[in-house]
């Protein structure tokens, strides 16, 4: 049972709230507790994490694609030798590192869904490194951010993983 001014529980018979002193007329009814923030919104930032982690999976491959399709015979077709000898590794290891973020951001996904205690280390920090591109990474990392960087964020979520585990 609690109190319908600030929500801390009162014991039936109980004339005032002890935390905010508010007077309890008529009978005390029970309430439900909301959910926290982190239980209200971890499913969904498990999916966005895995959705915006395939998307980043489709442009790596495009990438690697046209870096070792397009750019290793531009020779062949008529260009210089110097911009293609630059520009094809250079594109072929940012393709690489695009497919590893998104690894590493179906893993983040994977583990906020099933509630594992990694789990939020690993989405907190593709989090930082999302919020540079602009304007869907920065959305999500905005959204991470906001739901679990707070440190009330880490005992809810281990609160979370810990009934999980039971």
């Amino acid at each position: 049972m609690f109190c319908d001014g600030c929500g801390t529980a009162v014991q039936p018979g109980q004339g005032f709230c002890s935390h905010c002193g508010k007077q309890i007329l008529g009978p005390v009814t029970a309430m439900q507790l909301r959910p926290g923030r982190v239980q209200a919104h971890i499913h969904l930032l498990g999916i966005l994490w895995l959705a915006i982690s395939a998307f980043n999976t489709i442009g790596g491959v495009v990438l690697y694609v046209v870096a070792n399709t397009l750019f290793a015979h531009m020779r062949d077709l008529g260009a210089p030798e110097a911009p293609t000898a630059f520009l094809r590794p250079l594109l072929s290891v940012i393709a690489i590192l695009v497919l590893a973020k998104a690894l590493c951001g179906f893993i983040a996904g994977w583990g906020l869904l099933h509630r594992e205690p990694w789990a939020r280390i690993i989405t907190l920090v593709l989090g930082f490194i999302s919020l540079f591109n602009v304007p869907f990474g920065t959305a999500v990392g905005v959204y991470t951010l906001w739901v679990l960087l707070p440190a009330q964020s880490q005992q809810e979520y281990d609160t979370l993983g810990m009934s999980r585990a039971a």
